[in-house]
């Protein structure tokens, strides 16, 4: 299968390299494509000499916007598998086998810290946001999720076109999983290894984490009710 990594990256001078690096270590036939949303440091410039093809937003676009671009530029060149990784060094480039298996029974791959146990740990503001929506996403689709946050995923080429076609702006991992759900998409998860950030900072302050809590969970429910009404049968 073509495959393809795609690493939406704002600021990750700090570790873009190291992360390239390690998808080369343990997946030397997979293309790279960083997607440069607006950085202000050298992002760009290492990630190129590091040898990912990169593509440079002219101002920062968001996480949502970003993704679309990479999902475009594989939907655009025929690839049949879509990796999404961070750039921050958090996602293990050796769990990439597991996902690049489970993706050829499944439409959409997640890489899970909580499928199984694993050494991972976060705060416990972090962790009560993950189960929520999990617990949330699991009542709403009929299928139960462990880590519907978590940006480590492979997508088949049904799912690239859907997620070049539209892509959810802010904080979208979530809402993505629903919105394929509504298209008929076979989403699986696999067990993943991650480790904590390697450098820089998460952009993702407590304000924002209430703000991301409130808009998501409106998004999921509003999506819910749509998928309910089209799903009611009128007389006469």
């Amino acid at each position: 299968m073509r495959t393809l990594i795609i690493i939406p990256a704002y600021n990750e001078e700090g570790s873009i390299a190291q992360v390239i690096g390690d998808i080369r270590e343990h997946a030397p036939s997979v293309d790279i494509v960083v997607v440069n949303d607006g950085s202000k440091d050298r992002t760009e410039d290492i990630a190129r000499a590091a040898g990912a093809e990169v593509i440079t937003m002219p101002f920062n676009v968001g996480i949502g916007g970003g993704m679309q671009t990479g999902y475009l530029y594989a939907y655009q060149n025929d690839y049949d598998v879509a990796v999404q990784m961070d750039a921050d060094g958090q996602h293990r480039a050796e769990d990439l086998p597991r996902l690049l298996a489970a993706v050829e029974m499944s439409d959409l791959v997640i890489g899970s810290r909580y499928v199984e146990l694993t050494a991972y740990r976060s705060s416990a503001t972090r962790r009560v946001g993950i189960l929520f929506f999990s617990r949330l996403v699991s009542i709403v689709t009929g299928q139960r999720f462990t880590d519907t946050t978590s940006g480590f995923r492979a997508a088949n080429r049904k799912v690239i076109a859907l997620y070049a076609s539209y892509y959810p702006s802010d904080y979208p991992e979530v809402e993505s999983i629903v919105y394929l759900k509504r298209r008929g998409c076979r989403l699986t998860e696999v067990p993943a290894q991650m480790r904590s950030r390697e450098a820089g900072r998460s952009s993702i302050t407590p304000l924002k984490s209430v703000y991301y809590m409130l808009k998501v969970t409106l998004s999921v429910l509003m999506s819910a009710s749509r998928v309910r009404v089209r799903g009611v049968k009128t007389s006469g």
